[in-house]
């Protein structure tokens, strides 16, 4: 058993946070789902919150001081001893570094804020993909997060360590042992997360880029969630629209991983469903828009801030 994984980094400094936090993107402000002021949250474990810049320690928090350690894992390694069912350190670079496994410019979309089955649970951001892939049209945006699965699936089949895994996939843990004050504060909670991610999904996916001028987001080794220890850029760039691109991208996310069986089966995924949104009128609060949490517990939302939507569902299959 051990730590070390590959994944993604969403570390991000903040004022807020513990100082010797470090940023590794600047597209995600995870403070915006976190409750630090625990207005909805009575309690979390001795860490605090792992993401957002972390926990500062005395006096501004009293949980255990500790960096901001966000982060995706894509494949979980264990060990770099391979007799414990690990794989060597050396190994592992070495492959990364040969073009073998394919890295696409990493874009991803947060799609969800939940709490885990855990009692009490784990507060989670989830990275899943939506729906599927336009298996006709190869001009056609690929889903989001699609670069999670793409890379996680030429993980598992190039490395064959017994220790590998992937938890989750795909979330980055918030907290652990989550306990809300009330119900209707842990609805009120949500109903916060769901208005920022709203606000997300305008902007559709973003590169996990530490400033706005790089664009080599790619994927890290780390030794535990704390220790990002070697970085891996990109080597399978955009354009994805070409023919040769597209059947590479969709040979490897239209299967998945069964951690039941530890075997490959065929990916399913969601009915895409294409909602027509209406536009907040010039002058119009944000928040009406997509929601107040605090009026929407009340009861007290007005009608006319609630989106106009219609919705055509197709299915996708692969």
């Amino acid at each position: 058993d051990g730590l070390a994984f590959l994944g993604l980094s969403l570390a991000r400094k903040s004022d807020r946070g513990h100082p010797e936090s470090v940023t590794h993107q600047i597209a995600f402000d995870l403070n915006d789902v976190i409750d630090r002021n625990y207005e909805y949250l009575q309690s979390t474990n001795d860490d605090g919150w792992l993401v957002g810049g972390g926990e500062p320690g005395p006096p501004k928090s009293y949980k255990l001081p500790a960096k901001d350690s966000a982060h995706v894992e894509i494949m979980r390694i264990g060990t770099y001893n391979p007799e414990w069912g690990g794989i060597s350190e050396r190994e592992i670079i070495e492959v990364m570094k040969s073009g073998k496994i394919l890295i696409p410019q990493i874009e991803v979309l947060p799609t969800e804020v939940v709490a885990n089955g855990d009692k009490p649970p784990e507060l989670e951001v989830r990275f899943d993909m939506p729906y599927g892939p336009d298996f006709v049209d190869i001009k056609s945006t690929l889903p989001p997060n699609w670069q999670l699965r793409f890379i996680h699936n030429q993980l598992f089949k190039h490395f064959y360590n017994p220790s590998r895994f992937c938890p989750g996939a795909f979330h980055s843990t918030i907290t652990r042992k989550a306990e809300f004050r009330s119900e209707q504060h842990k609805e009120a909670y949500f109903s916060m997360c769901d208005a920022v991610l709203k606000k997300w999904m305008l902007t559709g996916p973003r590169p996990l880029n530490a400033n706005p001028v790089e664009n080599k987001s790619g994927i890290w080794l780390f030794t535990d969630r704390t220790k990002p220890t070697h970085f891996f850029p990109p080597n399978f760039l955009p354009p994805y629209d070409t023919e040769e691109k597209r059947q590479i991208i969709l040979s490897y996310i239209t299967q998945e991983w069964d951690e039941k069986t530890l075997s490959w089966k065929k990916a399913e995924f969601p009915e895409k469903k294409r909602a027509v949104v209406a536009a907040p009128a010039v002058g119009h609060n944000f928040m009406e828009w997509c929601g107040n949490p605090i009026e929407a517990l009340l009861g007290v939302r007005g009608a006319d801030a609630k989106p106009a939507e219609t919705t055509e569902t197709t299915g996708t299959s692969a």
